[in-house]
């Protein structure tokens, strides 16, 4: 198999079941979080054999934004490069959290609720640390790297990774 290469703009179908599927667009690199891939993913539902115009999804409402590494999913057959659409939307807004209460010690149950939240845009210098999460930063996006299987997850409405803390 050759090794997948991705650009930003690529767009990717996911099968979601038998009957279903829904798309995802890759729309930058964040050098704040590990270098990895940011994309955006659509809420429109689309039957398995459509081939809807990539214009037109691109365009559609966004459910959530990501990071993952789109090259893994490829390899594992988790989802398929359908084109490349070179409009991203605006990124400059996009806004991540995480938490270091994030993850428990063998034996630990782990935190439900965090207070100890940070923040930050796609390619910031630094992170932000903010606390307890509050006003806009409850608005913000989970920006852990999450593997092919958490997007998939994601994708169908699911919470991932179900651990991770909430902010209320």
């Amino acid at each position: 198999m050759a090794r997948a290469n991705t650009k930003i703009g690529d767009v990717f179908s996911v099968k979601l079941d038998d009957n279903s599927k829904k798309y995802f667009q890759l729309i930058a690199f964040d050098l704040t979080q590990l270098n990895s891939d940011v994309i955006r993913a659509f809420k429109t539902v689309y039957p398995i054999n459509a081939t809807p115009d990539l214009v037109e999804v691109v365009n559609g409402a966004v459910e959530f934004y990501a990071h993952c590494i789109t090259k893994l999913g490829l390899k594992m057959n988790f989802w398929e490069n359908v084109g490349n659409i070179t409009e991203i939307g605006t990124i400059k807004d996009i806004l991540f959290r995480d938490t270091s209460n994030y993850g428990s010690k063998a034996g630990e149950k782990p935190i439900k609720v965090s207070n100890n939240w940070y923040v930050w845009h796609i390619n910031d210098k630094d992170f932000t640390r903010v606390g307890k999460l509050e006003g806009e930063n409850q608005k913000s996006y989970i920006g852990i790297v999450i593997n092919p299987l958490g997007i998939i997850e994601l994708l169908k409405g699911n919470k991932y990774p179900i651990n991770y803390p909430g902010y209320e």
